[in-house]
């Protein structure tokens, strides 16, 4: 279920102290393994603070739906969640990371990465690449109806589940690729 969680969902938050501060700073993510990864500029509190062996928390929630109960008080959500703890590390050797940044580009679009321009060598030395290991995570999920105590079950008051689901829309060309060919990955985007 953890590699599901993490698999499905584009965006994780990681909380970790810099300087006396507590910082959460949402960021993409993917997976390789049993590491999670994310990238960013080497300038970047983030990854300056994450690169120097600081403690932290990656969080990932998924929303699946809201459950609606007939006390105020016993509503609740169904979700699939995980948070992963200990300290990133720096993903090391070019061949590395541009293995682990293709990974990165077939979460996005598979196939994606053979089409577009790799980076140049500015820009993979201006980006640290970071994982940290999947080993002390936790996953929490809820996916239940309302559950009413039985006093509040007689009252005239609908109850039950408003599912919730991400869904792709239909994509939206720039401009300037007007006369391009539209690949298969998006022109299958939405199914």
């Amino acid at each position: 279920m953890l590699h599901q969680i993490i698999d499905e969902a584009y965006v994780c938050h990681i909380a970790f102290t810099a300087g006396g501060e507590t910082h959460c700073i949402p960021t993409s993510h993917w997976r390789k393994d049993d590491y999670l990864y994310i990238h960013g500029s080497n300038g970047s509190r983030l990854i300056k603070a994450l690169s120097g062996g600081n403690e932290a928390s990656v969080a990932i929630t998924l929303l699946d739906g809201l459950v609606l109960a007939k006390s105020a008080f016993s509503h609740t959500m169904n979700y699939r969640s995980a948070v992963i703890y200990g300290q990133f590390e720096v993903v090391q050797g070019k061949t590395q990371k541009l293995e682990a940044l293709d990974v990165f580009m077939d979460k996005i679009a598979e196939g994606r990465k053979s089409e577009v321009r790799p980076g140049n060598a500015r820009e993979v030395n201006a980006t640290t690449l970071l994982r940290i290991p999947l080993t002390e995570a936790a996953v929490k999920v809820s996916q239940s109806g309302p559950s009413d105590k039985e006093e509040d079950v007689g009252l005239a008051v609908w109850a039950g589940v408003l599912p919730l689901k991400m869904t792709a829309m239909p994509p939206v060309a720039a401009d300037y690729t007007a006369d391009v060919a539209i690949p298969a990955y998006v022109k299958t985007w939405t199914e």
